[in-house]
């Protein structure tokens, strides 16, 4: 599916989309949360692409972990923990390996919702990125279970993911400061549902 050089340069892709997105990421948050989403989110993979600089070459592992403890640090609200965890997960599954198959892909999707699931004492149904995660994942393992290549996996991933960010619109935020909103929330996508979907969707596009 992807070597290490394709991983770099696509952790690099997600941070130009991310970019690209920050304003209408931060406008979602404007309305539910903290309104700085997009803003933070940025300037995190600003930094990510610095730290990964020097590291081609490296390991699968270490550029994940590595993105991860960059967000972490970088990136405020929930956001940097919940991200932080979910690419440092990625790298244990990663650890040493200079190719990721398919199959490692969904084994570090599986290690990233557990992990975000943990830091964010969440799960899908709350107006969260879990509620665009949970249901890639299940499209894509069932896609691939069907026999369909990488590529149309993941394509079934972001169509998934994509329904989950419009099933936040219908459903009250439980988690977060969005839930201090309540009822008000209803007709409103979740900013970090809609990042995954943006961060799934250039990965798809590497392929």
């Amino acid at each position: 599916m992807m070597d290490s050089k394709k991983v770099l340069d696509t952790i690099l892709a997600i941070g130009k989309r991310i970019e690209e997105e920050k304003d209408f990421l931060t406008e979602l948050d404007n309305v539910i949360g903290d309104g700085d989403h997009g803003i933070n989110m940025a300037r995190g993979f600003h930094m990510v692409a610095e730290k990964l600089a020097p590291l081609e070459g490296k390991d699968i592992g270490t550029l994940l972990k590595t993105t991860g403890m960059t967000l972490v640090s970088t990136v405020g609200g929930a956001s940097g923990p919940l991200y932080g965890t979910a690419f440092m997960k990625a790298g244990m599954v990663m650890a040493g390996k200079e190719e990721m198959s398919l199959t490692d892909f969904f084994a570090c999707m599986d290690a990233a919702i557990e992990g975000v699931k943990m830091r964010g004492k969440g799960d899908k149904g709350e107006k969260t990125m879990l509620d665009a995660m949970i249901p890639a994942l299940d499209a894509m393992k069932s896609s691939a279970d069907g026999g369909a290549g990488a590529k149309e996996v993941l394509k079934a991933g972001v169509q998934s993911a994509k329904e989950g960010v419009e099933y936040t619109k219908t459903i009250i935020a439980t988690k977060g400061r969005a839930s201090y909103v309540g009822e008000r929330s209803i007709g409103h996508q979740d900013p970090g549902a809609t990042s995954f979907t943006d961060m799934l969707e250039v990965i798809c596009q590497a392929l």
